[in-house]
């Protein structure tokens, strides 16, 4: 099963506040392991909604909004795609990460569609 394990923003990511050497170094070894136990397919950190863009469609009208967008829980700061076996063994990796941002922090967890799905 594979999985889009998504770091949710907060107010300090979507600022742009870089994250310290401590956390970097932890969750560079989280990455690590994920890694090291074929769970883990690709992965990053996604700048502030500030330097991004949307598309949103009408028919055939297209219109472009500049970020910030909001509200900031409702914003992406990270991601990862998984290999897992099972929603189970995607909630106990989770568990084992380092919270990523400096307080309160949610991860989501959400299934890929694959082609069987369609069928």
């Amino acid at each position: 099963m594979r999985v889009m394990v998504i770091v949710k923003a907060t107010a300090d990511s979507e600022a742009g506040v870089m994250p310290g050497l401590e956390m970097l170094t932890a969750m560079g070894a989280f990455n690590e392991d994920l890694i090291q136990a074929g769970i883990m397919t690709a992965g990053d950190g996604l700048k502030p909604t500030a330097q991004g863009r949307r598309v949103a469609f009408d028919g055939p009208s297209r219109t472009v909004i500049n970020g910030p967008f909001t509200p900031t829980t409702e914003q992406i700061a990270g991601f990862w795609l998984w290999q897992v076996k099972d929603m189970a063994e995607a909630v106990a990796w989770v568990k084992r990460c380092p919270n990523p941002m400096p307080g309160p922090s949610e991860i989501e967890i959400r299934p890929l569609y694959e082609q069987a799905d369609f069928m």
